[in-house]
This record gives structure tokens, C-alpha cells and sequence, in this order.
């Protein structure tokens, strides 16, 4: 197929957009690249043929002869959500419904959207699954929930939607994040020996590998237009639920001489949720994840090893997300609303 990826530059965009080329997909990415100064090591970007346009800016001319979109783009996570949440509102939620409007009306007949197991929030010890009712309790997760919902009511016969609820990332990347749970974790034991928790460890994540999450995407696409119309999968898998400090216990016995601590008062995290993920597995048989978080704990490790990471990194503006973008805000070439200066900043 002729897909455009939006945010194809990003943390999970950079691991995907190898797989849909392996896999013999004709791949268009679009991406503003808030994050060209984040670049993890030595670490290769794909090249491939780009948009250099924020998603609030697509245009239907920018979609036509497409066949599919996946739809990757928009703030990230839940503290760069909580830094403007009319912003999250804009970016992760309206303009990500414009488009879904804008690839109908192109023709597109797959749109694939990055939803997230943040939509279950404030969920409970249960399992859940894709008919469990939602609870978000960040800007981040309210977005995912409202394209799901408005999208969803866009699906027709000549329109296919897909959502794909992630859990927790974590993996190595072109574009790596540290405000990710076993990403975090693990930078901390390999700096300071100490596997710092800043909650008390007890809730529960269901965290899936980026690869393993790129993979779904890819088994979506591909999937039969009956498997996926206008159907939400959690992506992960089931045995991949751990609470925090069980990931921690497995960091610790990844990185040689770490120990697990706890911040001083440490509470627990309001967003508590345990995932099944059985209807991907069994309904899509392309879909085959390999990883486990002992495995990307060992992967994590080796990798910070070989750059020597240091702390003012993962902990400061160079790859932690909100931090990179105050700083971009403090020098002026972001404005107030997140957009470029001046156009010569987007190389």
C-alpha cells in the first residue's frame, strides 16, 4: 500500500517506518521534527521520502493517492500533555479528527490511529479489555478517548478506522524517550546504581516494546479489511502486565550492582490498570510479539552502555520530552503554541 505515517520521525515512528519498508509498503512520513535535536547515540534514522508540515496544517491535497494513514503524531505524554492541555486538546485531539475527515474525503480507505491503554486511567485491579469502560485522568489520555469516539462514528464502507490502544512503550530508538517507565528505570540504575521509583510502586501497566507495538501496525494494515473496520485492540500482551515494582525488581537484576529505591514519601499512582490483550493475538495471527521487559531491560542496558550515558541527559532537555520542549520555548524558536518560529528551524 501508498501509507502516510504522521509523526514517522518520533520515539515509535522511527522503529515503524523500517518494518512498513521491509514489508514492501510504499511509506510517506509527515512530521514537524520538534525532535531533531534528540537523536539517541549513534543511533540511524530510515530515509524516506517526508512532509515537513505540523498535523495542524494537513491538507487534503497533502493526502491525495494515498491508501492508508497511521497516525502517530502528537504530544506525547502525559507531563507534555499537562504543560498546556488546550494545546493537547488541539493538537492530539481536533486536529487528529480533522484529519481522519481530510483522509475520507481523499479516499483513504484505512486509517489506522495510536490510541493508548491510558484511555482505561484510573482503571482497577481487574483485567480489562476493549469493552471495559474508559477512565481517563490526563489531558494525554482524555485526547486518545475523544478520537476514538468521534472518529469511530466516521466509519462507513468506503472508510476504515482502526484503533490500536498501546500499552506502556519501551525499547531502544533512533528517538528514545526516558519518561517512559522501563526506559526511565533502567537509565537510572545504569547512572546511579539506584533503581529510583517516584511512586510506591504498587499499580499495574501493561508495557509493550516498541518493535513488538510497530508490529501490530503493520498486522493491522494488512489485516483484512473485515478483521479491523472500525475495531480497537489493546496491543501488548497479556503475561507483559507487571506492577512497578515488579519492573523495578527486574532492572535491578539487569544492570549489574543496582538496587531499588524509593523516593522519599513515595505515594501511589493514580493511574492503575491491568490489560488483557488476547483479541490482537487471536485475531490478528501477523501479529507475533517477541519481547518481555526482562528482555528490554537487558536491551536498554547494553545500549545506554555503549554511549556512556549520563544523567543530565536522560534527566535534561536533550531526550527528556517536556524538558526539550521548555527549553525550545525558553530560546524562542517554539512559540506559545507549540509552532515553529521561523521555518529555516525545521531542517
Amino acid at each position: 500500500m501508498r501509507v502516510l505515517v504522521t509523526g514517522h520521525n518520533g520515539y515509535v515512528g522511527t522503529v515503524m517506518i523500517p518494518l512498513l519498508v521491509k514489508a514492501g509498503h510504499d511509506v510517506v512520513g509527515y512530521d514537524t521534527n520538534l525532535y531533531q535535536g534528540s537523536t539517541f547515540g549513534a543511533e540511524k534514522i530510515t530515509s524516506i521520502p517526508s512532509v515537513n508540515k505540523d498535523i495542524r496544517d494537513i491538507s487534503r491535497q497533502d493526502l491525495e493517492g494515498f491508501e492508508a494513514v497511521i497516525h502517530l503524531a502528537g504530544l506525547s505524554n502525559d507531563p507534555l500533555g499537562d504543560l498546556n492541555p488546550a494545546l493537547t486538546d488541539e493538537i492530539n485531539f481536533r486536529a487528529s479528527v480533522r484529519l481522519a475527515k481530510l483522509a475520507k474525503e481523499a479516499g483513504i480507505t484505512r486509517f489506522i490511529f495510536s490510541s493508548s491503554c491510558s484511555n482505561y486511567g484510573a482503571g482497577v485491579n481487574d483485567w480489562l479489555d476493549e469493552q471495559s469502560g474508559f477512565n481517563p485522568v490526563t489531558p494525554y489520555g482524555h485526547s486518545k478517548v475523544n478520537v476514538e469516539k468521534e472518529v469511530s462514528q466516521m466509519a462507513d464502507d468506503d472508510f476504515s478506522p482502526t484503533f490500536l490502544r498501546s500499552g506502556t512503550a519501551y525499547g531502544v530508538s533512533p528517538r528514545l524517550r526516558f519518561d517512559l517507565v522501563l526506559n526511565n528505570l533502567t537509565a537510572w540504575a545504569f547512572c546511579t546504581g539506584r533503581v529510583f521509583l517516584k511512586s510506591d510502586g504498587t499499580p499495574w501497566r501493561p508495557i509493550v516494546h516498541i518493535e513488538d507495538m510497530s508490529r501490530a501496525f503493520l498486522a493491522a494494515l494488512e489485516a483484512p479489511r473485515e478483521t479491523v473496520h472500525n475495531e480497537a485492540f489493546n496491543v501488548g500482551r497479556s503475561s507483559e502486565n507487571y506492577q512497578i515494582r515488579q519492573l523495578a525488581e527486574i532492572v535491578a537484576a539487569a544492570v549489574p550492582g543496582s538496587r531499588v529505591e524509593y523516593a522519599e514519601g513515595a505515594g501511589p499512582d493514580k493511574r492503575n490498570y491491568r490489560v488483557n490483550c488476547d483479541k490482537i493475538v487471536n485475531t490478528l495471527p501477523n501479529y507475533q510479539p517477541t519481547w518481555t521487559a526482562a528482555k528490554g531491560a537487558r536491551e536498554l542496558y547494553e545500549a545506554y552502555k555503549d554511549v556512556g550515558l549520563k544523567p543530565d541527559e536522560f534527566e535534561g532537555p536533550r531526550y527528556r520530552r517536556i524538558h526539550h520542549i521548555k527549553m525550545l520555548l525558553s530560546k524562542s524558536r517554539l512559540d506559545q503554541n507549540l509552532r515553529w518560529v521561523a521555518e529555516t528551524e525545521r531542517v
